[in-house]
């Protein structure tokens, strides 16, 4: 019988206080909307709080080991429910992410991120593989990128991004050299490097010369300069590759006043949403980029900027606060599980969970490029907010069951 007086209270209780303000911030971006179905969103994400934190409250009441069990089984179900999305998943704003049930859709690409970290923390924790074995590195790779794929053929190239996180933050806390992680990561800084040739071959001479210091071994040092060398020459290749909504969204990171009207509205409306926000905001209800319906996506993607110009740099760091405690619990939790497995799973959700706290406030204020990643608690989405709570579910159910190994 689980006894309800040893759970992190403070923790769940940062979680429901996050959903709350979350609720409130979707009521009063759509406070003057025309649709009444519009203005009333805040009442299906009420009702969308309930149902996860049923679903919160399941999961705190399974046996760790269920989960342990059967982590392999559900991620196989989850690939295959991102295979039926392809087939049979409803379409919006053309893209193909959601499976239609009548009553509700869901999008498997957010159950795929659960089923996954479920699947890489069971494997880490069982396998005999050297943490650096080239073959236990491989096996990861394959198991991170199927689902990796089949979302980015939807195609959702934000929420994609959020799996080679889940898997380097397990690499990092299974045992995985940060200088490994580097070099695994070098092909990116390749791509980047690459528009301007000089700049590449200083790049690669460095990365030569690092290689020589940290001697990672032959195979592995080979793979990492061919991968490099691949990198930057495939850059043209990637980039035409791009869907043109993709690539206006690169280049409207890069100067949003290259189409003020178009691709760069919806950061520059952001920017000036937080910034006319000041110190202590306008007001709830008395946002004017909110108001008068400047700020796009604003109940979703945005749902910061209507936080920072409503409740200024106070409520955005109440928020912020907020977020950081429950990383620093979940962090601690982490540390002091005996199951090996349980402690990866809390931070393969700490680790995702703050990934999309950095993407999204970094996107509305106009440090990262727009991804569509939602704000946990905050933004207006059901499967997001149930997916939310069953991580926060599963980071309090290692931490009543930490003793058990």
């Amino acid at each position: 019988m689980l006894d309800y007086r040893i759970l992190d209270w403070k923790l769940i209780g940062s979680a429901l206080l996050l959903s709350l303000i979350g609720i409130v911030m979707i009521m009063t971006s759509q406070h003057g909307a025309d649709s009444e179905f519009i203005r009333t969103f805040y009442v299906r994400q009420s009702y969308w709080l309930v149902i996860a934190f049923i679903v919160f409250a399941v999961i705190i009441h399974m046996p760790p080991r269920l989960f342990d069990f059967s982590a392999y089984l559900i991620y196989a179900v989850s690939i295959i429910l991102l295979i039926l999305v392809l087939f049979i998943g409803s379409s919006r704003m053309g893209a193909t992410r959601w499976i239609n049930l009548g009553v509700l859709n869901f999008a498997p690409s957010d159950i795929a991120k659960i089923t996954l970290i479920l699947a890489l923390s069971r494997f880490l924790a069982y396998t005999k593989l050297p943490v650096a074995s080239k073959r236990r590195l491989a096996i990861t790779i394959i198991m991170t990128i199927i689902p990796m794929i089949l979302i980015l053929k939807q195609p959702d190239l934000g929420t994609s991004l959020v799996f080679p996180v889940i898997l380097f933050s397990l690499w990092f806390w299974s045992g995985l050299s940060p200088w490994y992680l580097i070099l695994i990561l070098s092909p990116l800084a390749s791509l980047v490097v690459a528009s301007h040739l000089v700049a590449w071959v200083i790049y690669l001479i460095v990365l030569i010369v690092f290689l020589l210091f940290i001697k990672p071994g032959a195979l592995f040092s080979v793979i990492v300069v061919i991968t490099n060398l691949a990198g930057g020459t495939v850059l043209p290749f990637i980039w035409n590759k791009l869907a043109d909504y993709q690539k206006l969204r690169i280049l409207t990171f890069l100067d949003p006043g290259r189409d003020p009207r178009g691709a760069g509205y919806q950061i520059i409306q952001s920017k000036i949403a937080v910034g006319s926000g000041g110190v202590f905001g306008k007001g709830i209800f008395e946002g004017s980029q909110t108001r008068l319906e400047f700020l796009p996506e604003r109940h979703t993607d945005f749902i910061f900027s209507v936080l920072g110009e409503e409740f200024g740099m106070w409520g955005a760091l109440i928020v912020l606060i907020l977020f950081g405690f429950i990383f620093y619990r979940a962090v601690m939790i982490a540390f002091r599980c005996r199951s090996r497995f349980a402690s990866n799973v809390v931070m393969g959700a700490t680790f995702m969970l703050l990934f999309q706290l950095f993407i999204n406030v970094g996107m509305t204020l106009g440090f990262m490029p727009v991804t569509g990643l939602a704000l946990p608690f905050l933004s207006y989405g059901g499967t997001s907010l149930v997916l939310s709570w069953s991580l926060i579910g599963l980071i309090v159910l290692a931490d009543y069951h930490w003793q058990e190994y």
